[in-house]
């Protein structure tokens, strides 16, 4: 059982706790995600790590109570426990294992949508705790749906808030304001990590391919099992086949064909779309098991 140790309302419907697990947080790193459980007949949600502090045993998850899962989640309180807390799963960011003395002297520009905000900011934090400055552009629909503005100020070099509507700092999407960071303040980067709507992430790779500026994103919306299992989050990369879960979630931008991935998400939501997928895609349906050729072999 892991117990619930702190419970905080970052947004309309969009909340942030902290969990007791120390095996967890002693192994996780930026990038990486967990599979959250919060009874035995529950439904498996993987979510982002959005911090951790090894010396407590806690991470911390942000998630968006839309689905019957995450609006059970939002129902829990401080002193709770879920059941299951599994991770950490996926890849750590490439950046992490870069020399350090390399990341010092590149100019890296993180860009967070949204909820994107969560896993973007144990990213920027890692980099701030080993010398490295980062600038990070916050965006979201209006004022009311902006968070880890304050936080995110204390790690990032400079921290840039967009509203479409502007309500609040700079008035555009985040695409405006990379625009207007590069074309009006003269900012150059040579990197570029974006999180968030698989739509916004479509057009900030859209932009910055036209700059030439490499661009890496997060296929974690996409997830739904976490294990390769469900084949939910089968992607074109380039010329291959990648699962999120298992390959990512952090995959090159330019390489990613962000139509067949919104389509085939709608797609999976009925069964009926979920059957059809099974049919078309055969044997590479699944990133773990392989045995698609026969539905009854699979009940995923």
């Amino acid at each position: 059982m892991y117990r619930i140790v702190e419970k905080k309302l970052l947004a309309a419907n969009i909340y942030l706790m902290e969990i007791e697990a120390p095996r967890v947080a002693s192994h996780c790193e930026p990038g990486q995600f967990v599979i959250v459980r919060i009874d035995e007949k529950g439904e498996r949600v993987p979510l982002t790590i959005c911090d951790y502090n090894r010396e407590a045993g806690t991470v911390s998850i942000v998630f968006q109570a839309v689905g019957s899962s995450t609006k059970l989640m939002a129902e829990y309180e401080k002193g709770e426990f879920f059941a299951d807390f599994a991770g950490p799963l996926g890849r750590p960011s490439e950046l992490i294992e870069k020399p350090i003395d390399e990341l010092k002297n590149m100019k890296i520009l993180f860009v967070a949508g949204g909820v994107g905000t969560a896993p973007v900011y144990p990213q920027v934090k890692w980099m701030k705790e080993h010398g490295v400055d980062v600038d990070c552009i916050i965006g979201a629909r209006n004022k009311d749906l902006i968070m880890y503005e304050e936080e995110m100020k204390k790690v990032a070099a400079n921290t840039y808030v967009a509203t479409d509507d502007g309500s609040y700092g700079f008035k555009g999407n985040v695409n405006d304001k990379i625009k207007d960071l590069i074309g009006n303040e003269g900012r150059t980067y040579d990197l570029v990590v974006a999180i968030g709507p698989l739509i916004m992430m479509k057009f900030v790779c859209i932009l910055t391919k036209e700059l030439s500026l490499p661009t890496v994103v997060s296929m974690n919306p996409v997830m739904v099992d976490g294990t390769g299992m469900c084949g939910a989050c089968r992607l074109t990369v380039g010329n291959e086949i990648k699962f999120a879960c298992v390959d990512g979630p952090e995959f090159d931008g330019h390489l990613i064909n962000f139509d067949e991935a919104m389509k085939r998400q709608q797609q999976y939501k009925t069964k009926e779309g979920r059957q059809e997928l099974r049919k078309k895609e055969g044997s590479t349906h699944h990133g773990g098991c392989g045995v698609c050729s026969d539905e009854k072999e699979c009940n995923q």
